[in-house]
């Protein structure tokens, strides 16, 4: 029999990982909510070390540092494929570090232990300053990092009217069929294809009795 502790460090492991991939979740959904320009504009404010953390996790190896516009598209991609190795939670920790300093500043004393009404506080000037897909990106970063007040902040995203992510736009896993045509031109399709049908059977026919009646005049 297995000993209670070792069921209960069990359940405790696996409860644990599901937190992390819903916290990675909540950050990816962040990510892809992010229009391009925000993201644009979030690396050109980054310092310089940051910036060049975020060209070395997405794999970028230009001698020369690159333009952030160029820094998009790799960054888009690195996070997706980081979901497994831990780079979309290191890019989240340093895309959004500048926007999560400012808001530890705004809350002050009631930054270790914030209420929902704290961080309501301090959003709308945040936004103001780094852009609601910046913040959003920040608060899903925390959650990750297992912030003492994740649990309020996965609630914010979820349903705060301020802040909260769009719904995911699910993709079809193949490409849609066309459209179908017409009953009515469809039906005369069909039609028109068993009529062919019927004269080519017709014909087939008619050149087997003529070989027929060759042979047997021969």
């Amino acid at each position: 029999m297995v000993a209670p502790t070792v069921c209960a460090r069990m359940v405790l492991a696996v409860n644990t990982t599901k937190a992390h991939i819903a916290a990675l979740s909540l950050l990816d959904r962040a990510l892809i909510a992010i229009t391009d320009d925000e993201l644009a504009a979030l690396l050109a404010g980054l310092p310089e070390d940051h910036l060049a953390a975020v060209t070395r996790i997405s794999g970028v190896r230009d001698e020369t540092a690159p333009e952030v516009a160029e820094l998009v598209a790799p960054v888009r991609e690195a996070a997706h494929k980081g979901r497994l190795n831990g780079d979309l939670q290191r890019l989240g920790v340093v895309l959004t570090d500048v926007c999560l300093a400012a808001c530890v500043e705004q809350l002050g004393d009631k930054a270790d232990f914030p209420t929902e009404e704290d961080l309501q506080a301090v959003m709308p000037a945040l936004i103001e300053q780094f852009g609601l897909g910046t913040v959003r990106l920040m608060l899903a970063a925390t959650v990750v990092g297992e912030a003492p007040a994740s649990a309020t902040i996965v609630g914010m995203l979820k349903t705060d009217e301020t802040v909260k992510l769009p719904p995911v736009e699910l993709k079809p896993l193949a490409p849609l069929l066309p459209p179908k045509q017409d009953d009515a031109e469809r039906l005369a399709l069909k039609a028109q294809r068993k009529e062919r049908k019927a004269h080519e059977q017709a014909a087939a026919r008619l050149r087997r009795e003529q070989t027929l009646r060759a042979k047997n005049r021969a």
